[in-house]
Parts: structure tokens; C-alpha cells; sequence
């Protein structure tokens, strides 16, 4: 699984780095990016959690590729 921030989306709440710092983080405008490249099978309910933690439904799951 892999996630992505849409960062024209993302207005900088922060709450996805303040919940879970380990898969994101901040840049110095504000915005958030995924800093972890593979989310690890049991870590998919903080993605999940993420996700539905953003009001402004910017971090996404990325469909990889067969």
C-alpha cells in the first residue's frame, strides 16, 4: 500500500503529522508529504485512519501498478 498527499488539496491542518509522525511529515509551508515509501501490512488502519482524519481529503491511496 502506498499513499499519497495531494499538496494543491492539503491546507496544512497537520493532522495527519501530528497523529502519525511516522508516515508523514511537514515541508516549511506547511504541507504535508508521506515520508514512508511502503506502508507496512499492519500498518494500513493508520492509513486508513489518515485518510478519513483530513478534512480536506488530500492523502489518497496510491493504486500500484501489476
Amino acid at each position: 500500500m502506498k499513499l499519497h498527499v495531494d499538496r494543491e488539496m492539503c491546507q496544512g491542518h497537520s493532522r495527519c503529522h501530528t497523529t502519525y509522525p511516522e508516515l508523514f511529515d511537514i515541508d516549511d509551508e506547511g504541507t504535508a508529504f508521506v515520508i514512508m515509501e511502503d506502508i507496512p501490512p499492519g500498518w494500513e488502519d493508520r492509513a486508513h485512519n489518515a485518510i478519513a482524519n483530513c478534512p480536506e481529503r488530500a492523502i489518497h491511496i496510491v493504486k500500484e501498478s501489476p
